[in-house]
């Protein structure tokens, strides 16, 4: 099987999958926590005015592309839309 590349490794395509996992796992806890110290709270702000400019609907279908760890998403998906996150 083929290897690929993660940081300075090869490994299996399929532990690159569970390493990525555990990297994602091992920091969005205090994602939010970081951003807010790195903006002093501004990004909940910036998150909450895009929502309220993007205007969403119930009924309409949202895709949020790089989601992260979902805050916009469920942003969107308090005002009754569909949204489905791709990271």
């Amino acid at each position: 099987m083929d290897k690929v590349s993660f940081g300075y490794e090869d490994v299996e395509p399929k532990e690159k999958t569970q390493r990525v996992r555990g990297v994602f796992s091992s920091v969005a806890a205090r994602y939010d926590l970081m951003n807010d110290f790195m903006s002093a709270g501004m990004h909940r702000l910036w998150k909450n005015q895009f929502v309220r400019k993007l205007r969403p609907r119930p009924g309409q279908h949202v895709l949020d592309m790089a989601g992260g760890t979902g805050d916009i998403a469920f942003r969107i998906a308090e005002r009754g839309a569909q949204v489905t996150v791709a990271d």
